[in-house]
């Protein structure tokens, strides 16, 4: 299937009040075990590729974006692919420039380290390249957890604030700070569904949650029923990974064939990947093949 544009996942979920799962990719047999788990849910999902992931493959932008755009050429599922947390202004302008013929629909914009002001100018400033280029643009307030931040114990986004930055940057989507923080490895987090029905009402953008592996199943869906619409998922991907990679090599300690163990950990983001798409999608958002 042709690659789908990430602003018509999320305007689809908007439409249908659920939410499009936005998928770390890091390598390849993770893309590979993501696409085979959306298709495995009939499902539509979105393949983000963050700055540090580019960085992995020393810098370049082209073969992992490119590899992305290949595997979802060979699949029936509805896939987008989106440049998650760029911070680098070289980067965000290679990534705007190439953008038509790498295939990538949107992009999130991350100047939550630099002051409100800062932000705000330079936020705006990528917004109004990207948007020429008919990018959807993604963008965050303050820092999201893990980096004592926005999302820090206690700190929330402020409604008000956030519909102020929604209107002077012009940016599509917003990350928001209720409750749950990156790279966490356990489903601990408690979201505040109150404060996220209270930020939904108060912008005009659909609103993102970032650190989304930290949260259970139920907080999830509930996240879902009060405004979220596009779940970002990396940790829970590489835990999952990892955890079946780890066991392959402790029950055959003399594998040296990568190819094996890899299937494990690519086979397990598969299962991974079709219980979350069934969780956060709505038959509606689902290919007409498939209805």
């Amino acid at each position: 299937m042709t690659l789908v544009a990430t602003s018509d996942l999320v305007s689809a979920a908007v439409d249908n009040r659920s939410a499009v799962p936005a998928f770390n990719v890091i390598s390849l047999d993770q893309a590979e075990g993501i696409v085979a788990g959306v298709e495995r849910a009939q499902s539509a999902a979105i393949l983000q590729i963050s700055e540090n992931a580019i960085a992995h493959h020393g810098g370049l932008l082209e073969p992992i974006v490119s590899a992305c755009a290949e595997l979802v050429d060979n699949s029936f599922a509805k896939l987008a692919i989106h440049l998650d947390h760029l911070r680098d202004p070289d980067l965000l302008l290679r990534a705007i420039q190439r953008c038509h013929r790498l295939r990538i629909s949107s992009i999130m914009v991350d100047a939550s380290h630099l002051s409100c002001t800062e932000n705000v100018a330079r936020t705006r400033l990528c917004a109004e390249l990207a948007h020429a280029q008919g990018l959807w643009v993604e963008a965050e307030l303050g820092e999201i957890g893990g980096k004592d931040g926005a999302h820090a114990p206690g700190v929330r986004t402020d409604p008000i604030e956030a519909a102020e930055y929604v209107q002077c940057t012009g940016v599509d989507g917003l990350a928001v700070a209720v409750g749950s923080s990156h790279a966490m490895s356990s489903k601990s987090a408690r979201l505040d569904q109150e404060l996220i029905t209270t930020i939904g009402s108060a912008v005009t953008v659909p609103l993102v949650l970032h650190g989304s592996s930290g949260v259970p199943d139920d907080g999830l869906t509930a996240a879902v029923a009060s405004g979220m619409r596009k779940i970002n998922i990396g940790t829970a991907l590489n835990i999952e990974y990892t955890r079946a990679v780890r066991g392959y090599l402790e029950e055959n300690p003399a594998a040296s064939d990568p190819r094996k163990y890899i299937r494990e950990g690519r086979d397990a983001i598969t299962t991974l990947v079709a219980h979350l798409c069934t969780l956060l999608s709505s038959p509606a958002q689902r290919p007409a093949a498939y209805q």
